[in-house]
């Protein structure tokens, strides 16, 4: 079983930028696809963005592409999402996932394809 716990939210003015970490423990993610999704207050859970199980491909929500950037560090079970002009449509409670699948060949936006999820930090962007 793995344990997902986020770190990094806050409340930032529109334009900044937040960094939010995800410690995973109970397992290493080194062969995992990794992700990010966000739920915003009366919306669904989507996907913001994803990392191949090797680091070597990432994908992105159209909303956040060019915006934000997912990476990993297997060495410390850890993956992070850089967050730069940060608008009000981003405020959230991003989440971290795994993907279920080992070494999956592709990054999926399907909500049914991750397995464990963390708490969720909160972030509020104020305009």
């Amino acid at each position: 079983q793995v344990q997902l716990v986020e770190s990094g939210g806050g409340l930032v003015q529109a334009g900044g930028s937040l960094r939010l970490s995800c410690e995973a423990s109970g397992r290493s993610i080194s062969n995992y696809g990794m992700a990010w999704f966000r739920q915003a207050p009366g919306k669904e859970r989507a996907f913001v963005g994803g990392i191949s199980w090797s680091g070597g491909s990432t994908a992105y929500a159209d909303s956040v592409k060019g915006r934000f950037t997912i990476s990993r560090d297997d060495a410390k079970n850890t993956v992070t999402l850089q967050m730069n002009s940060l608008t009000p449509e981003d405020t959230a409670v991003y989440y971290c996932t795994d993907d279920r699948h080992y070494q999956r060949k592709w990054i999926s936006f399907d909500i049914y394809s991750y397995d464990y999820w963390g708490q969720g930090t909160q972030v509020t962007v104020s305009s």
